[in-house]
């Protein structure tokens, strides 16, 4: 931080700012496309090998019968993503599975750093640096360059399907003939790029924009405890913010779950539509 007594703004934006790396040299800036967010990445690649471990430690003991514990657990989630894809999906695919899984849970892990105390990490990062300007952002989905590149990812996936089930001439003829006919070709090929693109763009915003206001809520009742509980006035702030910051974790519980689970829905729904043969 600016300070070891940073004031309430210096203390926001501390939090909202990312630890980059500037490809070109020199300091990082917003709107600069030559940076790297190096704790955004960090931590959505750390979760995402921790989930790919934990995953190839527990299908290398798995245990036939009444499963317990971890396994237990395990197979819920996977009955429930199926639950989902049959549902909404009506042709087998190998793919769809995995895909929605690996969405589910990968989105869930890096929603839940949001669990996590605000000062903790970045603190225990100052120390360690020992410098109080260091930055740390330990929610990778509050970064839109996570949220819309996974949105984006999503969208190379569905678009790939639609070319497979339909063929190239059938996925030009979508953007050509749909929706107006053939006598609106110009109106179908923009009525249908805004339709396809606002695809990625409602995942990865929708999904930045709740766990982004979740953020700040947890940084706002973390000021009541660094700014108004101070002396005497600790007897009525201080059991404020506990009191707050435990209601806002619990319910937060089900905003990251809800987040995770509308992405990988809407990702399900979206692959289901580029499955099928027609448009």
């Amino acid at each position: 931080m600016a300070s070891e007594n940073p004031t309430t703004v210096e203390y926001i934006q501390h939090h909202l700012k990312n630890n980059c790396l500037n490809l070109n040299g020199g300091e990082c800036f917003d709107g600069n496309f030559m940076q790297l967010h190096l704790d955004s990445l960090g931590f959505a690649i750390g979760l995402g090998l921790l989930m790919v471990l934990v995953g190839w430690r527990l299908t290398s003991h798995l245990k036939a019968g009444v499963p317990a514990g971890l396994q237990n657990f395990a197979e819920m989630i996977v009955e429930f993503v199926n639950s989902q894809i049959k549902d909404v999906f009506h042709k087998p695919d190998p793919w769809i599975g995995p895909i929605a899984m690996t969405v589910f849970i990968w989105i869930w892990l890096m929603n839940f750093m949001d669990l996590v105390p605000v000062d903790l990490l970045p603190i225990l990062a100052q120390k360690i640096t020992g410098d109080h300007n260091t930055f740390l952002k330990v929610v990778p989905t509050t970064d839109p360059n996570i949220t819309l590149g996974m949105a984006f990812t999503i969208f190379g996936i569905i678009t790939w399907k639609n070319i497979k089930t339909k063929g190239l001439g059938g996925f030009l003829k979508m953007f050509l003939f749909h929706p107006f006919g053939k006598f609106a070709v110009p109106f179908n090929i923009i009525m249908t790029l805004i339709e396809e693109i606002s695809k990625p763009l409602s995942l990865g915003l929708r999904l930045f924009g709740n766990m982004f206001a979740g953020e700040l809520v947890f940084l706002l009742i973390a000021l009541i405890g660094g700014t108004l509980a101070t002396g005497a006035a600790m007897i009525f702030w201080g059991p404020l913010q506990v009191a707050l910051d435990l209601f806002w974790l619990l319910f937060h519980v089900l905003v990251i779950t809800l987040q995770a689970f509308i992405f990988m829905v809407l990702t399900i729904v979206y692959i289901s539509m580029a499955s099928e043969d027609a448009h």
